[in-house]
């Protein structure tokens, strides 16, 4: 069930599935999505780094999809706060991993940290801290996913 929530959160999204968005591991509180490389994706022509916003987009992605996993409803969710350290250029020409992990779930609210790292040599581009509304009243109809 797990890994179908995740997918539906990645393939409901258009912006999602643009990304290129797929779930790489899906775990009772974690959640891995890949992001293959593509030309289209690429901020710096020059250096091959990829947007920012490519960056921040798949992180807000992985870290609200994780939050579906770990409650195994469908719910609606909102990002509250995100917040994302680049710790170096995302440059390698590689997939990128985007992991994240719920530390803590309240009634309202979900707290999640992340990563966006090389598949490759496992570095770290980008490390996050996000938090969710949750909205339990809300049900989702099935086979929808929002954020």
């Amino acid at each position: 069930m797990r890994e179908k929530l995740a997918r539906d959160f990645c393939e409901a999204i258009p912006y999602n599935g643009w990304l290129g968005l797929e779930v790489a591991n899906v775990d009772e509180r974690s959640l891995t999505l890949r992001m293959p490389f593509a030309e289209r994706l690429v901020g710096n022509p020059i250096s091959g780094a990829l947007h920012g916003g490519v960056l921040s987009a798949a992180l807000d992605a992985t870290t609200g999809a994780t939050v579906f996993v770990s409650l195994e409803e469908r719910v609606r969710i909102a990002t509250l706060d995100l917040r994302i350290d680049y710790l170096r250029p995302a440059d390698t020409r590689a997939d990128v991993l985007c992991e994240a992990w719920c530390e803590k779930i309240t009634t309202n609210v979900a707290f999640v940290r992340g990563r966006a790292f090389d598949e490759k040599s496992g570095e770290d581009f980008a490390l996050c801290t996000g938090t969710f509304m949750i909205f339990r009243e809300t049900k989702m109809r099935s086979g929808t996913a929002k954020s």
